[in-house]
């Protein structure tokens, strides 16, 4: 399993019950078992969590991320639990890396039926105090690279006749977040994107064609181990949700695609707030915020994370960020 290829199966979500998006019928995962899904970021996080997933239910899943040794784990588990996995080593802000990933899923199974543009990367601190060079990473790995992805999908999808585009938003893709200006801006265009996409396949009557946009809340994944960090404390955000949660969203909309899928009641509250009044809502966000990471926050070094070098650390699904804080609140508090 260790060849800059490899090959494991996964499948994608069940009918989405009351909040999460768990419970595929008999029917939808017995459907999933031999579809191709693209993943990127699948090294940890949302992406290694959706790839074995899918893996359980005999999906082949491509799994795309900087980290071959990570890879290499992700499509060991993806076999064992019945998949049929291939490692494409990619950063996806390198547009032929992107069609290398492509090539290589088509010439391995023949097509693919749903792309999931997963990988993303941050940079928390005051706007003109993070490195611009920082700034432009998160454009390059979060925009170029979502474009990128988007474009050889669509292309493939029209060569098939059909298929399914996910694409990775956030609650920030509603409500841009104080401290965090170069993620929000990428992920309110995740958001342009996917609508804009949806409105030219409607024109060009590419029905059997999808895109979807999953927006949750903040999920207690490696994402803020790996981000840059000039705010001087700990990554922090208040009230995280699981990441299964959001990995069962992602499975569920690749079988069911609507155009936007909120998850949990934190990101469906800020969806309707952002609708509803948007300056109020990032008022409040940014408060929270403001209190959370420069107010509470113990102190940390500054870090460029994983922007423009993979780290060995954070590979799994969740990373313990929720304990660490409780932690961090129980110490402050204690003083």
């Amino acid at each position: 399993m260790g060849e800059h290829m490899k090959f494991s199966i996964l499948p994608p979500p069940v009918a989405q019950p009351a909040g999460r998006a768990a419970a595929l019928s008999a029917d939808e995962r017995a459907a999933v078992a031999g579809k191709t899904y693209v993943i990127t970021g699948a090294s940890s996080g949302f992406g290694k969590g959706v790839a074995l997933e899918l893996a359980a239910m005999r999906a082949n899943v491509v799994l795309a991320a900087r980290r071959t040794d990570a890879l290499d784990a992700v499509a060991a588990e993806a076999t064992a639990k019945g998949g049929n996995a291939l490692v494409v080593t990619t950063d996806v802000s390198r547009q032929e890396d992107v069609q290398r990933l492509l090539d290589a899923a088509v010439a391995r199974f023949g097509r693919v039926d749903v792309w999931i543009n997963n990988a993303a990367v941050g940079a928390i601190g005051v706007f003109d105090t993070v490195p611009v060079e920082d700034h432009a990473r998160v454009v390059d790995v979060n925009l170029k690279g979502l474009m990128y992805g988007s474009h050889v999908a669509l292309r493939q999808f029209r060569k098939q006749g059909a298929g399914t585009l996910v694409n990775m938003g956030s609650v920030e893709s509603m409500i841009p977040q104080a401290f965090h200006a170069s993620y929000s801006v990428t992920k309110a265009a995740t958001l342009a994107l996917g609508r804009a996409l949806n409105e030219e396949l409607r024109l060009t009557g590419a029905a059997s064609i999808k895109v979807a946009t999953v927006l949750p809340w903040a999920a207690d994944t490696p994402f803020f181990t790996h981000a840059a960090n000039y705010s001087g404390g700990t990554p922090r955000m208040p009230l995280m949700d699981e990441p299964g949660k959001v990995v069962d969203a992602i499975v569920w909309v690749s079988v069911h695609p609507r155009e936007e899928l909120a998850v949990g009641w934190k990101a469906k509250a800020a969806y309707a707030g952002a609708r509803l009044s948007p300056g109020l809502a990032e008022r409040l966000a940014g408060n929270v915020m403001h209190y959370y990471q420069f107010k509470t926050a113990p102190p940390a070094m500054l870090t460029h994370g994983s922007l423009h070098r993979a780290m060995p650390e954070g590979t799994g699904v969740e990373d313990g960020h929720r304990q660490r804080m409780a932690r961090e609140n129980a110490a402050r508090l204690g003083d």
